[in-house]
């Protein structure tokens, strides 16, 4: 599918475009003015190359071997050894999104001419991207310091004919690329010519953030449409329990001052609008306040967004980044001076996934408390775990004990990676970000997250069912009823599993995203947009 040509402005890509990118059919084209500053770069390094002085990654060793100088004639050789030395990663190879955006944003970054390496190179890179290839790259063996060398290595391999692309197999379902292919043959196949890597090309290409930036974009990606879908089974559990509406108040939040909190009000407020139920809440009820799980949900999940749109714009920040080393500052005399530095630690990467990861693992921490609070009969008033007859019916009993589980293990996927630094290379790189695994380890959290609010789901739903013929609110009786198309009521005992997969696929899908999107007026979920 090829949504398009993409014309790429070097350190200027927006979050929408890079997220046309992770969707796939993109097509990526650089102008004449990067062609023009990449080429400046390069004719940097190729004097560098040429001379007498020793110059970090361009005629010398790497890391502890930086004192080790290499003659002229094995500067090539330099190169090609280096990507086939740190071709060491292993596990499970990154999903396609997360390779298009490492193709994507090492592109940018070599395109903003600070790096050194010739146009081809970056020509490869998007020729490999637009003809919708998936270099094979195992997803552990990064530290994030030093850039991510290992999956990068693997990148460029595949790049120079000697890798692995992963491809689709006879029999898989469309777009499962699965099966790995020698690079060699896939190249030919698509017609791109193998990279050959000139001076300082293998290390350019290896250093940089641009794998653990992928991954947390590609989990910032992911859990867009779950945090909509827990906002809007939110309100259906604040009806279904009759819940106030006014811990919504506006006022209340100003006071705050908090700019997420103030904005999950707003979109509470948009949700509950019109329910009778809302109304049948003001007459009769005898409650003084409601749970913490409903009436804190924009103070829980507003410092959630926060930290979530904080990552955002960090993530945009390093997608646009130059993040190798050393770094080429070409001059108008058509001089120019390579300095060494450390741009390739990924610290920022790693405290925004960490933030991420606490964000994350904190909306399915109060869903579960919202499914506990429904199926508690003292505490919600409806029926004892949402059974009409229960001891002969369990009901929801058990699928709250689901939800435990999953909440209880995001709380170790949660613990901070960042803090947790190990010395590489012989302690020459003594202090590392372990921003690669910060990022890795937010898919599981999502998934478990979306199993909880797919169990909330129902059991909201549920709850809806005994309060009827009440209405709740436009929006809400939306969400409802798309439920219902996939899962009937459960009015006794049945097989919930396959109902909680259905509910859970509607929360990760976006359909029920949807109707959070179909309301008017309300703030962006994403500052960056």
């Amino acid at each position: 599918m090829n949504n398009g040509s993409l014309r790429m402005k070097p350190g200027h890509l927006g979050l929408e475009q890079l997220q046309a990118i992770h969707a796939g059919g993109a097509v990526l084209e650089i102008g004449a003015e990067a062609c023009a500053a990449i080429a400046a770069g390069a004719a940097v390094v190729q004097r560098a190359a040429a001379g007498q002085a020793a110059v970090y990654g361009v005629n010398t060793g790497f890391g502890k071997l930086a004192s080790t100088r290499i003659s002229a004639g094995d500067l090539a050789t330099l190169q090609l050894n280096l990507i086939r030395s740190h071709s060491v990663g292993v596990g499970e190879p990154l999903a396609p999104e997360v390779v298009r955006l490492v193709l994507a944003l090492k592109a940018g970054s070599l395109a903003r001419g600070a790096s050194g390496v010739r146009v081809a190179v970056v020509q490869a890179l998007l020729a490999v991207l637009n003809a919708g290839l998936v270099p094979y790259i195992p997803s552990q063996g990064s530290v994030g310091a030093s850039g991510d060398l290992a999956p990068l290595a693997h990148l460029t391999l595949a790049l120079m004919g000697e890798g692995e692309f992963l491809v689709a197999e006879p029999g898989r379902a469309a777009g499962d690329t699965g099966g790995r292919r020698p690079a060699a043959a896939v190249l030919q196949a698509h017609g791109i010519e193998p990279l050959r890597l000139e001076a300082k090309e293998g290390l350019a290409l290896i250093n940089g953030t641009q794998v653990s930036t992928a991954l947390a974009l590609h989990a910032l990606f992911a859990f867009e449409p779950v945090l909509e879908s827990a906002l809007v089974i939110g309100a259906l559990t604040v009806d279904a329990a009759r819940g106030s509406d006014g811990p919504f108040d506006p006022r209340i939040h100003a006071l705050r001052g908090q700019p997420g909190q103030i904005d999950v009000a707003q979109y509470y407020r948009a949700l509950l609008a019109g329910s009778v139920i809302r109304k049948s809440h003001e007459q009769g009820d005898d409650r003084v306040q409601d749970p913490y799980c409903l009436r804190c949900q924009p103070q829980v999940v507003g410092a959630c967004l926060d930290q979530l749109r904080h990552a955002a714009l960090v993530l945009l920040r390093e997608a646009n980044a130059v993040t190798d080393n050393p770094l080429v500052f070409a001059d108008e005399a058509g001089a120019g001076t390579l300095i060494s530095g450390g741009n390739f630690h990924a610290e920022p990467v790693a405290l925004a996934a960490d933030a991420m990861a606490n964000a994350i693992a904190e909306v399915g921490a109060i869903a579960e408390r919202r499914i506990a609070m429904l199926i508690d009969s003292n505490v919600s008033r409806l029926p004892p775990f949402l059974t009409a007859d229960p001891g002969l019916n369990s009901g929801f009993m058990i699928a709250h004990v689901t939800a435990a589980a999953l909440a209880s293990e995001n709380k170790s996927l949660a613990h901070p990676a960042s803090v947790d630094s190990l010395p590489t290379s012989a302690n020459q790189e003594d202090h590392v970000s372990m921003a690669t695994f910060a990022a890795r380890r937010l898919q599981p959290m999502i998934a478990n997250v979306a199993h909880i609010l797919g169990i909330e789901y129902l059991a909201a739903a549920e709850g809806i069912e005994f309060l009827r013929p009440l209405a709740s609110s436009a929006p809400l009786e939306a969400a409802h009823a798309l439920l219902r198309e996939r899962v009937p009521r459960l009015d006794r005992d049945r097989f919930l599993a396959p109902e909680i997969e259905r509910a859970t696929a509607l929360v990760r899908a976006g359909a029920l995203a949807r109707v959070f999107r179909a309301i008017e007026g309300l703030p962006a979920l994403w500052i960056p947009a």
